[in-house]
């Protein structure tokens, strides 16, 4: 299993912060590579999500849940179909972070533990001559620097201002 971990202060209380957490309609406005999400419940815990992905000329539909919510702290989910994922977004309260002039800050983690040989070759429509591990070795490199993007345009969304946002790195695949 492969996993990646980041986290960055936001200059908010994990109560201002949660909200954008848990809104799966926002994530489109954080990656370039999502065009959509559908949702299927009261987005609480066993809400399930359809999360319509491309890159290139590849497209996929993830099909998440979200597995447990401790609000404002922890949210958990995990794809349901083709790879095995899981992961979870995690808020602290940081307020020694809070630069002059912040009332406050919070630590967010994004987790991501996931397995990128257990894909399902099926679940993805490959034109001829391109192998699944061929598009794996594409993109595992780039998950990295997707996660991170993700995270700074959602202190972005959060905060209502782009900023430089200090990316901590704890844990990436090899």
């Amino acid at each position: 299993m492969d996993r990646i971990v980041l986290s960055t202060v936001v200059y908010r209380s994990p109560e201002e912060v949660f909200p954008y957490l848990e809104s799966f309609s926002r994530y489109p406005r954080y990656s370039e590579h999502l065009e959509s999400v559908d949702q299927r419940g009261d987005g609480g815990a066993g809400t399930e999500y359809d999360l319509r992905l491309s890159w290139r000329k590849f497209g996929y539909t993830a099909h998440s849940e979200v597995t447990e919510i401790d609000e404002p702290e922890t949210l958990s989910w995990r794809l349901t179909e083709d790879v095995d994922a899981r992961g979870e977004w995690r808020v602290e309260p940081a307020p020694e972070a809070a630069p002059e002039g912040e009332e406050t800050a919070s630590r967010v983690y994004f987790e991501a533990i996931y397995d990128p040989h257990s894909a399902d070759g099926d679940a993805i429509s490959l034109p001829t001559f391109i192998s699944l591990d061929w598009l794996v070795s594409k993109i595992q490199p780039r998950l990295l620097g997707e996660a991170k993007e993700v995270v700074a345009r959602l202190v972005a969304d959060i905060e209502g201002e782009r900023r430089e946002v200090d990316l901590a790195v704890h844990e990436s695949p090899q």
